[in-house]
């Protein structure tokens, strides 16, 4: 059954929220970790924060739960149900908490907003080298997470890592191919494999490369090529970077390859047909439009 939080906080009135916010004290909110953590620091706790847990507490009462799931991270605002449940006479709910699953940056939480997530969405060549980029600490982790490995053949793979007798590279292979075809099919995580050892550890062109027409002129006047272009403009009219601050520093890191060849000036010769790289994964492909 799909319930609707509209159906109870859309005719939700002032003296609702009021009399909600009666049942709780400030202390109690501050046993919050993060909450205790920023008051006694001085850092700011913005009202709506306080509130979130006490109406996230209310779903619950809204539709009597028996059990509530989520990630450990919301083991507080879980508690929060079952004790306004017990206040207002309902039996509390249990509670059933899972792991959160760390980003491929290994240190927070997977985020979108963090910018450390592999989407379930994304194309499997993209997906398949983000599970390549995740530290070696995290690989029996997301084994146990997110696929359906036997225990046994997990076990073998720890102890492999503890006495080094299996190359961690083997078993991020093996997790990407996993994660792809769940999300896709076997043969979308072998042609996936195939693109990561020819592009990432071959060094090769991708056999697929995007595209983008652009009317060279825009930033050069001349005729002929090649044309001497900035190659940070560029770099944002084919969104390989978000601004021409963010393209001059990839450029400054020597992040940038054109045409298989770092670059460390921002003027450069471009023909039409040109490949620009951008770190490891980031390819586009310049066509001129004036010819």
């Amino acid at each position: 059954e799909v319930r609707w939080q509209s159906e109870w906080f859309g005719k939700f009135t002032l003296s609702d929220v009021i009399q909600l916010t009666s049942k709780f004290t400030i202390a109690q909110l501050l046993a919050r970790e993060d909450f205790s953590n920023r008051y006694s620091t001085g850092q700011p706790i913005t009202i709506t924060e306080l509130l979130y847990p006490l109406l996230q507490a209310y779903d619950s009462v809204a539709i009597r739960a028996d059990i509530e799931f989520g990630g450990t991270d919301q083991k507080f605002n879980l508690l929060m149900g079952r004790e306004l449940q017990s206040i207002v006479g309902q039996p509390p709910q249990q509670i059933f908490l899972v792991p959160i699953l760390v980003g491929t940056d290994g240190s927070q939480k997977m985020s979108k907003s963090l910018g450390n997530y592999i989407g379930v969405a994304e194309p499997p060549n993209e997906v398949y080298g983000k599970v390549m980029s995740i530290p070696d600490s995290l690989i029996i982790q997301y084994f146990e997470l997110v696929t359906d490995v036997p225990d046994e053949e997990l076990e073998e793979f720890r102890q492999g890592l503890r006495d080094e007798t299996v190359n961690p590279m083997t078993l991020k292979k093996r997790l990407a191919r996993e994660i792809v075809s769940q999300l896709y099919n076997q043969k979308a995580a072998s042609e996936a494999e195939e693109h990561f050892v020819r592009v990432f550890q071959k060094g090769e062109e991708p056999e697929e490369i995007p595209e983008y027409r652009i009317s060279f002129s825009k930033f050069v006047p001349q005729l002929e090529e090649p044309w001497n272009l900035d190659i940070s403009r560029l770099l944002v009219a084919t969104g390989l970077a978000k601004s021409r601050s963010e393209a001059n520093r990839l450029i400054t890191q020597g992040a940038v390859s054109i045409d298989g060849e770092k670059i460390s000036s921002n003027i450069v010769p471009i023909k039409s047909g040109t490949v620009i790289k951008v770190g490891k994964r980031h390819f586009a492909k310049v066509i001129n439009t004036d010819n």
